[in-house]
């Protein structure tokens, strides 16, 4: 992804609210399952780290890797993850 894309997404982001929260659970199967279903939702999501602070980067990885969506970026313990959705008709961002 090009800087300037990461750029577009950011500002799309920025208003948006956090629809994913990690908590004291970690990582769960239902956790991945609702970014899963918010990313074909939405595409574009946030999350935020609510435990697990310490082990943000790995967490990050291993949602990259299951869901195969784009880290965006991280501001301090909230993450912004985009996935292009697979049917060109029901896409709602243009990169």
């Amino acid at each position: 992804m090009k800087p300037a894309q990461r750029a577009y997404l950011r500002r799309l982001a920025h208003p948006l609210p956090v629809t994913v929260m990690i908590g004291k659970h970690g990582l769960t199967e239902n956790v991945l399952s609702k970014i899963e279903q918010e990313l074909d939702a939405h595409e574009l999501i946030k999350m935020r780290f609510l435990d697990y602070k310490d082990l943000k980067e790995p967490l990050l990885e291993a949602i990259v890797a299951t869901t195969g969506a784009e880290l965006v970026a991280t501001i301090g313990h909230t993450a912004i993850l985009y996935r292009q959705h697979s049917d060109p008709a029901q896409r709602k961002i243009v990169l």
